[in-house]
């Protein structure tokens, strides 16, 4: 990836922020890493533990690292149980926690022109398709479809998601050094078409939630296009506002 640099005519502390996520894209502190301590990122970067704080405030307001108390500040990772399902907001009615996962497909593919468009890449360039089912209760209730560009994921095969006991974003962290930092999605009621009714086991036609989703690592890069379709019998969307 082309090198994130700091915009010279932004507040210090938004170009120490760019600075910090720079260091993360390139790989100085992983994922799960403690950062150094405020002190000691304002010697690095020759401004008042101050202004280093209020750069470390706006990553965390983004999820990039977390402050733990008494602890210090660390790279925020997919891979923390609570972290696990952090960007999919599909809460059981009931209460019940977690999905089991079944692959469907693992296969290398050409971007089509809106895949390109939403991945920043060429139209044909090469990517990696990959479609699974979330259950619940043994039922599917979500089926999903990813296209990830293949330059940052070669090696994604079936057996190797399979054999990986995590959530897809933590296999992303940890085989590929790719981290999700936030995304961007688009919500709409859709008719369920005869191939997804088969998969997720409705009659055609039933209303589904469609949920479109861009997820981006480091510096607002997108990695990911994902179209999930959502059961909505005993289950519904929920997301926090602030």
């Amino acid at each position: 990836m082309p090198p994130i640099k700091p915009r010279p005519s932004a507040p210090l502390y938004a170009q120490i922020r760019q600075l910090i996520v720079a260091a993360l894209a390139a790989g100085e502190w992983r994922p799960g890493d403690a950062l150094p301590s405020e002190a000691s990122l304002a010697e690095r970067f020759r401004a008042s533990p101050g202004t280093v704080r209020r750069a470390l405030d706006e990553l965390t307001a983004e999820h990039v690292v977390e402050r733990r108390q008494g602890r210090g500040t660390f790279v925020a990772t997919h891979t923390a149980p609570r972290d696990a399902y952090r960007f999919l907001r599909l809460v059981a009615d009931d209460g019940t926690a977690g999905f089991t996962r079944e692959l469907v497909h693992c296969r290398r593919a050409r971007a089509n022109a809106e895949t390109a468009r939403a991945l920043q890449l060429r139209t044909s360039a090469p990517v990696v398709e990959v479609r699974r089912l979330l259950l619940r209760r043994g039922q599917a209730v979500v089926l999903d479809d990813l296209w990830l560009p293949e330059r940052h994921f070669e090696g994604l095969t079936g057996e190797v998601i399979d054999a990986y006991p995590g959530t897809l974003y933590a296999l992303f962290e940890a085989r590929f050094g790719v981290h999700m930092v936030k995304a961007e999605e688009k919500l709409r009621a859709v008719a369920a078409s005869a191939d997804a009714a088969a998969l997720l086991h409705v009659p055609a036609g039933v209303p589904l939630l469609s949920v479109e989703r861009v997820a981006y690592t480091y510096g607002d890069r997108p990695v990911e296009l994902r179209r999930g379709l959502y059961r909505t019998e005993a289950d519904h969307y929920r997301n926090d506002l602030n």
